[in-house]
């Protein structure tokens, strides 16, 4: 699991502060400041495949935060004048966490076309790194987190004296200056747009069965319009899923603009209500104008960075010096089984992504899903269980016997490895495992508290897992998934 990408280059980073030395490998230009700069023991194919390794990252990172605060929000604590608000906020912020799903998936489709191996990590505590817009924490949402995600999605142009303010805020709730995500595919693009460094025949049209399609990943979408999952919130424009095939380098540069485009509005145009930064700063604007006795009644008491215990003895048997942020073990036994059920779905849904880019071919076969077709349909299910579990976790105690202390919150922890087994077969053989380890947390469940026999979800879910293992045991079973 990627850790410190500065360390691949460490001597463009000797005595610079962590933003320079952002700079300096993300973006680092020559004296002209026009081109960019090859770093050491690179050729341009293979930084620009790191660069995009780097992107990925953020935006799985981005992703995950925004759907913790988005979580955290709601409660019987929230007073009834600010329901309708903090609801319509909760829409905002979980649209904008789909919006970075569709760029996670972009970036895998361009490191496919340019035949680089594809990238589903981020970022974890308690390590940090010199690339991103802020370390990586899971915080429920304030006005002071709102405040990094303002600034991390912010132009270029953004200036005044609201920024500079909301620039210290955010410095001073992450613990370091803020950086933007923008600069980065900016220099991407620089390095794009340049035959010398990326030769035509490098972008691999043929690569495009594999990637993930628009077809595929848009449910529930229109073409071109606003989805309209938040169609039940009155006066929230639902997300606008962008996931672009790349077959070319004009193809390869629309889709980065377009990235870019949605989360930052490079031209700061406050009529414009679709951009990233511009919807986290109407909500920061509203939730700072509120007196700070409601303010701190929009999220639940989530505890902040929640882990499994055994997670916790892992981090601190690693590294305890390198801990740059303090994760709040889960000891109620009752909500880690919880815990652990929300970790294991979400390397499900990880797992789903990834081995449906080794498939190619149509969703279904005469109405019958095929391979790569029930991965996808997977995903969207493991999407609705993240946020299902997510629900439970932020009513559990963090802690045993005490009732009325932190709530845990959802846990988001990387499993052990992303990577997938080389033959088809074995990928599936994975499969069942994760299907398998789901059914034995469930039991674990029902023995920890038989009430939770009668629950609709575990319910529900055993049901789907037992059709998911039949899906699987099926795939298994013909004669084409072979080692």
């Amino acid at each position: 699991m990627h850790r410190h990408l500065a360390s691949v280059v460490p001597e463009l980073f000797a005595d610079l502060p962590p933003a320079m030395a952002t700079l300096s490998v993300a973006g680092a230009l020559d004296a002209e400041g026009e081109r960019p700069v090859l770093p050491p023991e690179f050729n341009w194919r293979d930084y620009t495949v790191m660069l995009l390794h780097v992107a990925a990252e953020i935006e799985h990172s981005l992703m995950v935060q925004y759907l913790f605060a988005a979580y955290s929000m709601g409660g019987p604590q929230v007073p009834e004048e600010l329901r309708d608000d903090v609801r319509r906020w909760q829409e905002i912020i979980l649209g904008i966490a789909k919006e970075e799903m569709g760029h996670l998936v972009t970036v895998q489709n361009l490191l496919t076309a340019l035949g680089g191996p594809m990238n589903l990590d981020r970022e974890d505590y308690p390590w940090g790194s010199d690339f991103y817009p802020f370390a990586f924490s899971l915080r429920p949402l304030s006005a002071r987190s709102l405040a990094t995600y303002v600034v991390a999605e912010s132009p270029e142009t953004w200036s005044g004296p609201e920024a500079e303010a909301i620039k210290e805020v955010a410095a001073d709730t992450a613990g370091q200056y803020v950086n933007r995500v923008g600069a980065l595919y900016g220099r991407i693009d620089s390095v794009l747009k340049n035959k010398d460094f990326l030769p035509d025949e490098l972008f691999h049209a043929e690569t495009l069965p594999y990637q993930a399609s628009w077809d595929e990943w848009g449910r529930g979408y229109t073409r071109g319009q606003r989805g309209q999952e938040a169609g039940n919130v009155p006066d929230v424009a639902s997300p606008q899923l962008l996931v672009f095939g790349v077959f070319s380098r004009d193809s390869a540069r629309k889709a980065l603009h377009e990235i870019g485009e949605q989360g930052e509005a490079p031209d700061v145009d406050e009529q414009d209500e679709t951009s990233h930064f511009n919807r986290f700063l109407g909500i920061y604007r509203a939730l700072a104008g509120l007196p700070p006795e409601q303010q701190a009644l929009v999220a639940r008491r989530v505890a902040e960075n929640p882990v499994t215990a055994h997670r916790l003895n892992e981090v601190e048997a690693a590294d305890r010096a390198a801990a740059e942020v303090t994760t709040s073990p889960i000891t109620d036994p009752f909500t880690a089984l919880w815990g652990h059920l929300f970790n294991l779905r979400y390397r499900m849904l990880l797992t789903d992504i990834a081995h449906a880019f080794r498939l190619a071919g149509p969703l279904d076969n005469g109405g019958v899903l095929t391979g790569r077709g029930a991965l996808v349909h997977r995903a969207f299910a493991e999407m609705y269980n993240l946020r299902a579990v997510a629900g439970r976790l932020v009513e559990l105690p963090l802690e045993r016997d005490v009732p009325d202390g932190l709530r845990a919150g959802p846990t988001f922890e990387m499993p052990y490895s992303l990577e997938l087994p080389h033959h088809d077969h074995d990928c599936w053989l994975l499969q069942r495992d994760l299907v398998q380890a789901s059914r034995l947390l469930v039991d674990q469940l029902v023995d920890t508290d038989p009430a939770s026999a009668r629950d609709p979800y575990l319910i529900a879910l055993r049901e789907s897992d037992q059709r998911a293992l039949e899906q699987i045991e099926h795939v298994l079973g013909r004669k084409g998934c072979t080692r």
